[in-house]
């Protein structure tokens, strides 16, 4: 039964089909040759010496489609001339790509490992520390590596040394989206502005309004909307401690340091916990997308790329629904913090195997992320061009009229992101997956169960200010606090 497009056909893996028939095309090429014609010769990439790459990714939807028709391109064109042809295989998500990739490895079956995966910085440390990864380094010269941004360059280097094992094909930022259609109405009503959700402070501010607003449209009390929801937990705990001038995680002497400083995590606790057991804030669906569909939300923070995936309507029951418009906007800052922006968007490392596997990999990822492939890959699926020349929103709309309207407010505003804020990304290291794990777990979670009790609370009749007390109180805080505190030293000692 087929299960990811590419991955699976007739309950068995269609990779290796795709390799059997490969494997005799190549016997065919190579025994119509003259003797010593056509032999593999090392390094050499030719059509003499055909090489077959197999990509595993995580994409899907839009973005598994725009790989594939540039792959589609790229076997036609300069695969042909180089002897190279390139199979992609979605994994569904990054945590079964990074499983599935693993369990190649522990087959030990060369067949079943990929010439290249995607990955995040974590992944590729792991990874690396097994001896898998090919030092990129060695295959671009100093002006290619110069020509990408140099965060996303810089990303790459997660180990000592000049060696970079992460190679940038397209990245993204988090931003700001909106259903425009409900706010307008919200707006008219209540005169509240965009410029209100433009900081975090504003942001709570604003959701208790909406809150507020929607509980006095019908006769029963407390029960008002939430506002807000946000994807990657642990992307607010990283970003919102960096904009308040502390690294969350560091590397000393190749010793992993916690900041996990009071202060500042307590402001992140009263901007995301004390407004969702308040209702203010909600997560209801696997994505907050999700979450907008379904009506239980009209904003949330999330990938740039994921705003592909925004719903067109609101779907209220089997029968009811009704259409919908996005606009998009930069994420919310703290009204004191500094100007700094999460780059997202997992690389892709190149695996060890022959030296001609190695080149042709490479041919490819720079194939792939010259600037008018890249940016045809991120009109098509909302990540951004990793290159200088590429990310400029006047290069990206250049020449593409047909590109839509919420996609170039996804580009522009993304772009905007990119050249106005440093670009950050947390510290590779052993555990880091866990660590991602604890911080986007140890709050949400809490706040839904917690969220849960309240509303218990107040179908008895228990007013808000009493059902939250117990929540809001410093005892809890600091209860909470601590065990986070010790979960986090306990995996990084």
């Amino acid at each position: 039964m087929e299960k990811q497009k590419g991955f699976y056909w007739g309950g068995a893996s269609l990779k290796y089909l795709k390799k059997l028939i490969f494997a005799l095309l190549l016997l065919t090429l190579l025994g119509g040759c003259e003797s010593g014609k056509g032999e593999l010769t090392g390094s050499k990439l030719s059509p003499e010496s055909p090489v077959m790459l197999s990509v595993w990714v995580y994409y899907n939807g839009a973005q598994l489609e725009a790989m594939n028709s540039l792959v589609k391109q790229f076997n036609e064109t300069k695969g042909k001339e180089k002897g190279i042809y390139v199979d992609v295989f979605s994994h569904g998500t990054v945590g079964e790509l990074r499983e599935n990739v693993l369990s190649a490895y522990e087959k030990a079956n060369g067949g079943d490992i990929p010439n290249i995966f995607s990955a995040y910085p974590d992944t590729a440390y792991e990874f690396d520390n097994m001896g898998r990864l090919v030092d990129l380094s060695q295959y671009l010269t100093q002006e290619e590596q110069e020509q990408f941004i140099p965060s996303y360059i810089e990303e790459g280097r997660i180990t000592n040394g000049g060696s970079f094992k992460i190679f940038p094909v397209a990245k993204s930022v988090e931003v700001f989206m909106l259903n425009k259609t409900d706010w307008d109405t919200f707006a008219a009503e209540t005169g509240a502005t965009y410029e209100d959700f433009s900081t975090m402070e504003g942001l709570v501010d604003v959701a208790e309004l909406y809150y507020e607003w929607t509980d006095g449209l019908t006769p029963k009390r407390n029960d008002g909307k939430a506002f807000f929801g946000r994807d990657a937990m642990a992307n607010y705990f990283f970003l919102g401690a960096k904009e308040l001038g502390h690294e969350l995680i560091t590397k000393k002497d190749n010793e992993v340091v916690i900041d996990f400083d009071k202060e500042v995590v307590k402001k992140l606790w009263d901007h995301y916990y004390i407004p969702y057991v308040k209702g203010y804030f909600s997560s209801a669906g696997r994505f907050r997308s999700d979450d907008v569909k379904m009506g239980s939300i009209i904003s949330f923070v999330g990938s740039s790329a994921g705003a592909t995936f925004f719903p067109q309507q609101v779907i209220l029951s089997d029968t009811e629904s009704y259409p919908i418009e996005m606009e998009v906007f930069r994420a919310p800052k703290f009204s004191e913090g500094d100007d700094y922006a999460v780059q997202q968007g997992a690389g892709m490392v190149v695996t060890k195997g022959t030296e001609q596997e190695i080149q042709a990999s490479v041919e490819f990822l720079k194939w792939f992320t010259h600037p008018d492939r890249n940016i045809a890959f991120s009109i098509d699926s909302g990540y951004l061009p990793v290159t200088k020349e590429a990310n400029q929103i006047d290069t990206i709309l250049k020449g593409t009229p047909e590109i839509s309207e919420p996609m170039k407010h996804i580009l522009t505003v993304g772009v905007e992101t990119v050249h106005e804020n440093t670009l950050f990304t947390p510290v590779a290291f052993e555990k880091g997956s866990e660590v991602r794990d604890i911080l986007t777990h140890s709050l949400e979670d809490l706040a839904k169960e917690d969220r849960k009790t309240v509303e218990v609370r107040l179908k008895r009749g228990m007013s808000q200010k009493r059902a939250v007390a117990e929540f809001t109180s410093e005892a809890y805080f600091n209860k909470w606090y601590q065990q986070v505190l010790q979960e986090l030293e306990n995996i990084t000692a």
